[in-house]
């Protein structure tokens, strides 16, 4: 018998965790049924997504070859986006550097969740020393004007991708900080957490298994926010030379090669480029909504 139901728990893992699954897509269809917005978003998401990962490989030309016979040719059948000065296919420039750009923000992103997220967390439910030490670091932060502290860090570093997505992290360092502070020292005596305390689990799996998950909803929201804001952190840099070098395809870059251009009528160089930033922060600030709306338990009724 004990056998039987050895052999049925797996089973019964897997068929809640396909319910579960399956009831969280429902949440999501119906969330974007419900949200245009949130649908157009998501649609936004997953065509940046697509460049990211496949762009490379299905432009039409080299995004680093140049051609100066065809330079500064206007939008055209042969050139979607119309061509640089140096004759440099836009549209293939446009769709390579969406990979750049999202790594750049997926990394900042993932690092100042595992720094501030997590030092939030203990600060807000440990407290003490931890707290003090927290709040300190975030108000030094705080005390720099944002971008410019980033300015600072990438001339000090170098202007490299690694540094570029160092520097988005710690400027975005104490928002993080002090939303996980706040939420873990709201539920950090909650009765679920009381509750986990009297059946024998240590502080520390409490953080990981009752806190993290309850804090995460609000989190993704955040994240969805920051990545928006870790591009146009990284296309700022690179527009007054601070960020990704040339001939590098970003974002940044070609606004600020194609910005000497438009009072000449070349307007496309800067445009389209500018047009590719504007649309991804767009896109993750109203993803953060949707997210919010599929993650948080307290919006499935």
């Amino acid at each position: 018998m004990s056998a039987l139901e050895t052999e049925a728990e797996p089973t019964a893992t897997s068929s809640g965790f396909m319910r579960s699954a399956t009831a969280t897509l429902q949440h999501a269809r119906y969330t974007f049924a419900e949200n245009p917005v949130s649908g157009i978003a998501f649609a936004l998401f997953v065509v940046l997504l697509i460049c990211a990962v496949i762009g490379p490989a299905i432009v039409p030309y080299s995004p680093l070859a140049s051609d100066t016979a065809a330079a500064l040719k206007p939008p055209s059948l042969q050139h979607w986006f119309g061509t640089d000065q140096l004759g440099r296919d836009m549209f293939s420039r446009v769709v390579v550097a969406t990979r750049l750009d999202m790594a750049i923000a997926v990394f900042s992103v993932a690092l100042v969740f595992a720094m501030g997220g997590v030092a939030g967390i203990a600060a807000g439910f440990f407290g003490g020393w931890i707290d003090q030490v927290v709040g300190r670091t975030a108000d030094t932060i705080m005390a720099f004007p944002l971008f410019v502290l980033a300015m600072g860090i990438v001339a000090a570093l170098g202007n490299t991708v690694t540094n570029i997505v160092i520097a988005t992290a710690i400027i975005n360092f104490p928002l993080y900080a002090r939303i996980a502070r706040a939420e873990a020292n709201i539920r950090r005596d909650s009765g679920f957490v009381q509750a986990a305390r009297l059946t024998g689990n240590s502080e520390m799996r409490i953080v990981l298994t009752q806190i993290l998950p309850n804090i995460m909803p609000i989190m993704v929201v955040q994240m969805s926010l920051t990545m928006g804001y870790a591009i146009l952190n990284a296309a700022g840099l690179s527009f007054i030379g601070l960020g990704v070098k040339p001939p590098t395809p970003e974002w940044g870059i070609m606004v600020a090669e194609g910005a000497g251009f438009i009072v000449s009528g070349d307007w496309w160089i800067a445009f389209f480029p500018g047009a590719a930033l504007m649309l991804a922060v767009f896109c993750f600030n109203l993803l953060g909504d949707g997210l919010r709306d599929i993650v948080d338990p307290q919006r499935r009724t």
